[in-house]
């Protein structure tokens, strides 16, 4: 899918409000949306088509960085499979494109796909301007199973995403890092909103329009990706060696805020804060649409699990220093 090229210096009120658009919307017909309709469907891709931003994050003026600065980027441990993973979702969501027949999400999955390649282009350019060294890239082949592979990447950047709002937020307020920087990715962290919003919303779609034996194979293949990107996470959590020596660059979606800020928030805190952002997120989308929920689900889980081990522990400190006190 091509896209009209922005200005080389479009008027800022054009990006500003272009930003804004891409940030908020609402689905204009009144009454519910009934999972697996056409208007489901179309409120959908109507959603991703109309806040599309054609400029950012197109334009980027690269910040000049201090030499800490400079040192704290280039030492992050994710530029590699960044810059790899958004070439690989490009291949995946245009070669799934190409096999729908419904014109609708035939367009919107297109487009996220090239939205995908400009996230790769603006990584590019940013390891270029910046001197950052990254390994060769691999050949991207086009998927024998499109299906599988339009699932694996969606489900995993609905893990990736919620995360990495958390981290950005985590870095805006620990000002680890410069705030135009990190007013510069802003816009690439807002449009995997939008590519998770469209995925999560096609996954009801398609599952309600299934007839019931299709519908039994697919929520198979719906637990095989989950148990795949399950025993991923797995290995990268401890730090599978990937074949060269070094830690899995995956590692980052679980330790990175150790690398995002000087005092490294614990998971608890951490889960909070990808919650608050989670939903702030998509707050200005129209409610009808479905929101992402099984990682979201799982940090509400995990952080309850800490809270009460916290408490437990507080609880059984404070029997501990009166048992102390009575003798």
């Amino acid at each position: 899918m091509t896209e009209p090229v922005p200005a080389a210096h479009p008027d800022p009120r054009d990006v500003e409000a272009a930003d804004r658009a891409a940030r908020q919307w609402l689905w204009p017909v009144p009454g519910p949306l009934p999972i697996g309709g056409d208007a489901h469907r179309d409120a959908a891709c109507r959603m991703f088509m109309e806040t599309f931003s054609p400029y950012r994050p197109s334009i980027i003026d690269w910040p000049k960085l201090s030499d800490d600065a400079l040192g704290r980027l280039t030492s992050l441990p994710i530029w590699d499979i960044a810059v790899q993973t958004e070439g690989k979702a490009r291949l995946r969501m245009a070669a799934y494109a190409r096999t729908l027949t419904d014109p609708a999400w035939r367009e919107a999955i297109g487009r996220n796909a090239w939205e995908e390649n400009r996230h790769k282009e603006v990584l590019s350019n940013l390891v270029a301007t910046y001197g950052i060294a990254l390994a060769p890239e691999p050949v991207y082949r086009e998927p024998r199973d499109a299906e599988w592979a339009y699932l694996v990447t969606g489900f995993s950047e609905c893990i990736d995403s919620f995360f990495a709002f958390g981290l950005f937020e985590v870095a805006k307020r620990s000002g680890f890092f410069p705030a135009e920087l990190v007013d510069t990715f802003e816009p690439v962290i807002q449009e995997e909103a939008r590519h998770i919003l469209l995925f999560a919303n096609w996954l009801a779609w398609h599952r309600r329009r299934q007839p019931w034996w299709r519908r039994v194979w697919f929520e198979l293949r719906v637990a095989a990706v989950w148990a795949f990107l399950g025993w991923e996470r797995i290995g990268i959590a401890r730090g599978m060696d990937t074949g060269g020596g070094q830690p899995a660059d995956n590692n980052f979606t679980l330790t990175g805020g150790k690398s995002v800020s000087d005092e490294s928030p614990g998971v608890i805190s951490l889960m909070g804060v990808c919650l608050v952002e989670n939903d702030r997120r998509f707050a200005l989308y129209d409610h009808r649409l479905l929101r992402p929920t099984t990682t979201p689900s799982i940090a509400r889980v995990v952080r309850w699990l800490g809270s009460w081990r916290e408490r437990i522990g507080r609880g059984s400190a404070a029997r501990g220093n009166g048992l102390g006190s009575s003798r």
